[in-house]
């Protein structure tokens, strides 16, 4: 089997924490494939996830924001011209079912939900029902080309980005990442704030990561928290950078959203506080050490969506104000 594959092309053209997931992808092929080609094609601003990648060839990018469509057609005629043996698309839409379709690969494999999957040569169920992990779903698309076990996400921060980060890991600390893209995924500031707040001893500093988008609201947690071991870091690292401080953090503390990713791809320990979201959509944490903070509550509107949205449709929010903080702390006696 393995010398009947030269070349793959990974499709996954979502968000940061999709991206993330499907380099579990990536590390089955090579295992199965040693030897094959492996290219990636994501949307412009992912990149920098692949980055120092070993079992990587090429990152394919796709700007969706400049020239969308025109960008397809160019993508779609380059994808076609590399002749790849096999297509795995992992994205479950029809602008890469399109790409796929085209390819014109001896092997295109891809969930029915796909506009496109009907054309496919493999068709695999994506069933939220199952309650697998998105890892595991995404696997099902090559078991009939490799195996059932499960690899991994992972990512490979450089040594330059374990050194830069060292300056931060003088001493016991903990990383945490507050906001997410969807309002009704994100834990209240006000109790990340008196989290923080109630922090004392067990750490020596605590940092706040995001984005440059995100640098306000961990400016406004780390000045009300009126905490000294605070350091507002979003919009100051890159992703593997963020990974590589995560790799040495005593807790990371997240919430349903691309942070914990990053923990799950680096092993590192993570507590991952879910609201309007629940862990058997198949979204949990991966690493060996990993707490899940939810209300405990039995609300009849949880989950109320995949995604999460920008504002409670309920109007109350109770999936996130009903979790206590003490919860959070008692993830600190790790």
């Amino acid at each position: 089997m393995a010398t009947t594959f030269q070349s793959f092309l990974i499709i996954q053209t979502a968000f940061i924490g999709d991206v993330i997931l499907a380099t579990a992808l990536i590390e089955k092929l090579r295992k199965f494939y040693p030897h094959a080609s492996i290219d990636f094609l994501l949307r412009k601003g992912n990149e920098t996830l692949l980055e120092g990648n070993p079992n990587i060839r090429k990152v394919i990018i796709w700007d969706k924001k400049k020239g969308k469509i025109k960008n397809l057609f160019k993508l779609t005629a380059y994808v076609r011209s590399k002749k790849y043996d096999c297509v795995v698309n992992a994205h479950r839409f029809a602008s890469s079912g399109l790409i796929t379709v085209f390819s014109r690969s001896k092997i295109q494999t891809g969930f029915d939900k796909n506009p496109w999957s009907f054309l496919f040569t493999h068709r695999i169920k994506h069933d939220l029902k199952l309650n697998l992990h998105e890892t595991d779903r995404n696997q099902k698309l090559i078991e009939f080309i490799t195996d059932s076990d499960r690899a991994l996400p992972k990512l490979y921060p450089s040594p330059m980005d374990f050194e830069k980060m060292s300056e931060f890991q003088t001493s016991r600390y903990i990383c945490v990442a507050p906001t997410s893209v969807w309002f009704t995924k994100q834990f209240p500031v006000s109790q990340w704030i008196d989290f923080l707040y109630s922090i004392n001893d067990e750490v020596d500093f605590i940092y706040l990561l995001g984005g440059p988008g995100d640098r306000a609201v961990c400016e406004d947690i780390r000045t009300n928290s009126n905490h000294y071991k605070v350091a507002n870091l979003s919009g100051q690292l890159s992703f593997l950078e963020s990974a590589a401080l995560m790799k040495g953090a005593w807790m990371n503390f997240v919430n349903d959203s691309a942070p914990m990713h990053l923990a799950s791809a680096m092993n590192a320990p993570v507590t991952a506080v879910f609201c309007s979201t629940v862990p058997s959509l198949g979204f949990g944490p991966l690493s060996e050490y990993s707490n899940i903070i939810e209300t405990t509550e039995k609300l009849e509107c949880r989950p109320c969506g995949l995604h999460g949205y920008k504002k409670c449709p309920q109007g109350h929010f109770k999936c996130a104000t009903t979790i206590s903080v003490e919860s959070l702390q008692n993830c600190l006696t790790k």
